[in-house]
């Protein structure tokens, strides 16, 4: 699969083979020597640190700080919320060895960080004066994942944060994982340019432990939803069993109200998927590790000088405005090269210098979403700032696209016949559905299809349940999903 042949299939021929080609070929990963585990190259890895750089400041300006969790849990730890570790157990990785001897109790590879965390907090938390607790995590989380696994999408081991807080308010806990959602919400859309739709799991769905979880969901362009993050109200399922308990101002003890919430480098798959195109990857600007790259092209010395003077000028002047910008001067390879090159990875604006733009003082600016090309004149002041506002332009352009495409293929139904001739179309599917979680059950046995999300404002209609005909209570999404 050498990276001259560039993408062998299209996307709407073989998705899954198209997605991984795009993954390799655009140098965003690579497969690991271990089964499950994947090598996130320098590009995949400053798509990573954008969208953290982003989480970060939006997570600080609300009050959370960041710490830091060792990847080792006790086994006995997993084992005080029952029902939390049962749902896990299948996917720990356990460490029973050190050097040729056993350990003892066994230790697990941290799946997800709970059981570590409220044993902390346990031990931080003393009065109301503690309160909130609002600590974020940045780390890795290993899970045993084997059987069909793809690149970001599902892994023995991912990048993620999780955060965990505590408080001393039903109430404020409550509003927690909601202004959390909203902040996942927006840093999806405003940097990855992909819509988003946002509810409640459902109870068969939501995360083992929690009172309820809220998601954050989206189409992909094979028909399968992709959840992109979760919040989750744990109320005191965890404080008790791990005793998070504060004195309050009466000196009366009291257990605390919990969330934990978190979004994962799954985020860059989803990315890939929405906007990549039979060419490769199309980035979004706001996270893309360059903007904009310009390309020199000449035939002689003489033309070489004086458009690699030109192209100096042309990416001082980007960068003074802050834009991510590269010069490729390459002399071992073709102008034809660098453009399929620069398209594979997926940089949102090509600038192309040759020696008749140079003679006509202008460069030609190619838009790496749609293709389109503009002639940019030298004598244009603000050359610069129309590049920028170009970038912004191109993640508007991208964000209304996916947009529309999630709204055209989302239906809204009332018979179980129409609903599986749609989901075969890759539809996301709005459809009425009782309160007895067997109709859930026998959806998904029978479509592989179960509910995504359940938005805000879903309430009976006094619409009958598509499966039993009873009356319904929610309207819920449905897709199949990854």
């Amino acid at each position: 699969m050498g990276k001259e042949a560039g993408i062998t299939v299209k996307k709407n021929d073989d998705f899954s083979e198209w997605y991984t080609q795009v993954v390799i070929k655009a140098e965003l990963a690579d497969y690991a020597p271990v089964k499950g585990l994947i090598v996130l190259r320098p590009d995949g890895y400053s798509i990573w640190e954008s969208l953290k750089a982003s989480l970060d400041s939006k997570l600080t300006a609300t009050g959370h700080r960041n710490g830091f969790l060792p990847v080792l849990i006790p086994e006995s730890l997993l084992g005080k919320e029952k029902d939390h570790f049962a749902g896990f157990n299948p996917e720990v990785f356990w460490v029973t060895h050190s050097g040729d001897g056993e350990i003892g109790d066994k230790l697990a590879l941290r799946p997800t960080s709970e059981t570590l965390a409220y044993t902390m907090y346990a031990k931080w938390i003393r009065s109301w004066r503690d309160l909130p607790l609002k600590i974020n995590f940045w780390n890795s989380a290993l899970r045993a994942e084997i059987k069909g696994t793809k690149p970001f999408l599902r892994t023995s081991e991912f990048l993620w944060q999780e955060g965990h807080t505590a408080h001393a308010d039903k109430d404020e806990a409550e509003k927690e994982v909601t202004d959390i959602l909203e902040i996942y919400k927006k840093t999806v859309e405003e940097e990855l340019a992909i819509p988003v739709i946002t509810g409640r799991k459902s109870e068969k769905e939501k995360f083992v432990g929690a009172v309820y979880t809220l998601t954050m969901e989206s189409l992909m362009p094979d028909g399968k939803a992709l959840q992109m993050g979760t919040t989750h109200f744990l109320g005191q399922n965890f404080s008790k069993p791990f005793e998070v308990k504060y004195a309050d101002k009466n000196n009366v003890e009291s257990f605390v109200w919990q969330t934990s919430w978190g979004v994962s480098w799954r985020l860059i798959g989803g990315m890939i998927m929405v906007h990549g195109d039979d060419k490769g990857l199309v980035l979004p600007p706001r996270v893309a590790p360059i903007q904009v790259v310009i390309i020199p092209i000449y035939h002689s010395d003489e033309e070489k000088e004086k458009i690699l003077n030109m192209a100096n000028l042309i990416l001082d002047r980007l960068t003074v405005l802050n834009i991510r910008v590269h010069l490729d001067d390459r002399d071992q390879v073709t102008p034809g090269f660098k453009f399929n090159d620069w398209e594979m990875k997926g940089i949102p604006i090509r600038i192309e210098l040759g020696p008749k733009d140079y003679e006509q003082e202008k460069f030609v600016l190619v838009r790496r979403d749609n293709g389109q090309k503009q002639e940019v004149g030298f004598a244009k002041s603000d050359y610069s700032e129309h590049t920028k506002a170009e970038l912004n332009k191109i993640h508007d352009d991208m964000f209304a696209n996916a947009k529309k495409i999630l709204d055209d293929r989302t239906a809204t139904l009332e018979t179980y016949d129409e609903f599986k001739s749609e989901l075969e179309k890759g539809m996301l599917i709005k459809a009425p559905i009782c309160d007895n979680t067997t109709c859930e059950e026998k959806i998904k046995e029978e479509t592989g299809a179960d509910i995504r999300v359940i938005p805000d404002a879903c309430e009976d209609d006094g619409s009958k349940c598509i499966y039993c005909g009873d009356q319904s209570k929610i309207m819920p999404l449905f897709a199949r999903g990854y």
